[in-house]
């Protein structure tokens, strides 16, 4: 049964216990050498073949194309036998910290795998890259890859029902560095003290303020989680050598919760596994069908249905306004109450426009369908009669949607919200979604089938058919694969198209 850790600020004299401090429960979890069960380690495998589709989707962009040539701009490290880089051959290695920052920016540019959502959000797909990159470079099975990547998932989706960091403006990933190092700790089989260092260390190193997911978004937005997977990766190095973190790193008086968060008087309960019990977390999360941030894919599924039963939407000479009802979140990150003027300016980047519903859920009224690459382009941004509807779209924080998106209840919980379209002659329409098509409550949740559907239209530009076959046969066998599959679970562009991506040169 899952046991609440009560965590809250300690002055430095009371000596909070480290056996006491949510770092190391963290690193409890992580050795418990619980077995694996068969439906986690199934979705496991979705979750690896749903990162290299959209990061085989991203291999030519230009932030994706800068971090692989990063990574192939430092040597193998010693000790080991090197990690492979999302597009290159599998011989063509660089080290694990480095392999891990290249696959991460790949995973994440596109805004396009998985998500979790509760007190914080997350995309708790990032863990796989540096674990994935840590098993690669040490040699590690299929078997100890699965419960690396189960511990990952468990101790972010853990931190994050509990833990919220953009109520601070911190960005998210600051709960992604402990759960990688909880993960590579669990890959390599690392001693409680090792990972609890680990823990520390990674959290210390991954804490930024949310400007990345505000106003004119960068394209840091990807490097972000890329970045914690690599400081994860080293502070694993670094706690491996023997060397310490800061301690208590969330409860003391000068820790994250005092100065970060709810300060002093701030207090959580994180929902971490009982000892022997078994690592659930990941099945709690669900993919992307669309290609933008997680909280519009309702709307998307939603905008192209409308958009087909009344075709008159489609023109802005017949709407006077849209009005999206929906949870504070939505309203305040990727509506019109984040006061963003970027979120409705039709040169906005790409980062900018998939955090912008009134945007979203313009073109996919108007389209009837989603697609990664079209939907952003600028001259589809551009489209005056877009612009025009786009400008009457707002949103509006409803309560009831509110209390739904913070829901703790699985059956209730939902990230929708009603829409009422008020026509030019008076009329209006109205409709709702609780969750996207894909969401596991949804019209059409994604399967295995769906995650493989999905590979092979994203990668099918990019990969020889014979590429394509030769990674899902790999991945669907992932627990069962030895050590040198596993470093072969990796995507190889056709001929060509890594020397037409951008080529930018920095100082390595």
């Amino acid at each position: 049964m899952t046991v609440p850790t009560h965590v809250r600020v300690h002055r430095s004299d009371e000596n909070l216990a480290r056996s006491e401090q949510l770092a190391w429960k963290i690193a409890e979890v992580a050795v418990d050498p619980v077995e694996v069960q068969a439906d986690v380690a199934d979705m496991i495998i979705n979750r690896v073949i749903d990162n290299a589709a959209v990061a085989a989707a991203s291999l030519t962009r230009r932030p994706v194309s800068s971090a692989r040539a990063q990574a192939l701009d430092h040597p193998v490290s010693a000790n080991g036998g090197g990690s492979t880089v999302f597009g290159c051959a599998n011989d063509r290695v660089s080290s694990p910290e480095w392999a891990a920052w290249a696959n991460g920016v790949a995973v994440r540019e596109l805004d396009y795998h998985d998500t979790f959502l509760a007190a914080e959000y997350s995309h708790p797909g990032d863990n796989i890259p540096p674990i994935l990159a840590v098993a690669q470079h040490t040699g590690r099975d299929g078997a100890a890859l699965v419960r690396g990547i189960a511990t990952g998932y468990e101790i972010q989706i853990d931190l994050v029902r509990a833990i919220s960091l953009h109520k601070h403006k911190i960005d998210h990933v600051a709960h992604l560095g402990p759960s990688a190092a909880a993960g590579i700790g669990t890959l390599l089989g690392l001693d409680i003290e090792t990972i609890y260092q680990a823990v520390g260390q990674a959290l210390h190193t991954t804490t930024a303020t949310r400007q990345s997911r505000k106003g004119e978004i960068s394209t840091w937005k990807a490097h972000a989680p890329a970045f914690a997977g690599k400081m994860a990766v080293e502070a694993v190095d670094r706690a491996m050598r023997g060397e310490t973190s800061p301690s208590p790193i969330y409860e003391g008086e000068d820790g994250v919760i005092a100065w970060m968060l709810d300060g002093k008087d701030g207090s959580y309960d994180v929902p971490l596994p009982a000892p022997g019990e078994p690592k659930r977390g990941i099945l709690d999360s669900y993919t992307k069908e669309h290609s933008a941030e997680y909280q519009a894919q309702a709307w998307i599924d939603l905008a192209r249905k409308l958009g087909t039963q009344h075709p008159q939407l489609r023109d802005p000479a017949n709407v006077a306004s849209i009005v999206l009802h929906t949870s504070n979140h939505t309203h305040v990150v990727i509506g019109s109450g984040a006061n963003d003027p970027q979120k409705y300016d039709p040169n906005a980047s790409r980062e900018t426009l998939d955090h912008s519903i009134p945007y979203i859920f313009a073109v996919a009224l108007q389209d009837g369908t989603w697609h990664h690459v079209d939907a952003y382009a600028p001259e589809r941004a551009g489209r005056a009669d877009t612009v025009a509807l786009w400008r009457s779209i707002t949103t509006a924080e409803d309560a009831e949607w509110t209390r739904r998106y913070h829901s703790e209840d699985p059956d209730e919980k939902a990230f929708g919200g009603r829409v009422v379209i008020t026509l030019t002659d008076g009329s209006t329409i109205e409709d709702e979604i609780a969750v996207a098509d894909a969401h596991p409550l949804g019209a059409r949740p994604f399967a295995r089938a769906d995650y493989v559907r999905k590979f092979r239209l994203l990668a099918d530009p990019v990969l020889a058919p014979e590429e394509i076959e030769r990674f899902l046969a790999l991945a669907e066998r992932l627990p069962e694969l030895n050590a040198d599959e596993v470093r072969e679970l990796n995507i190889v562009a056709k001929a060509g198209v890594l020397r037409a991506a951008p080529s930018p040169r920095g100082l390595f």
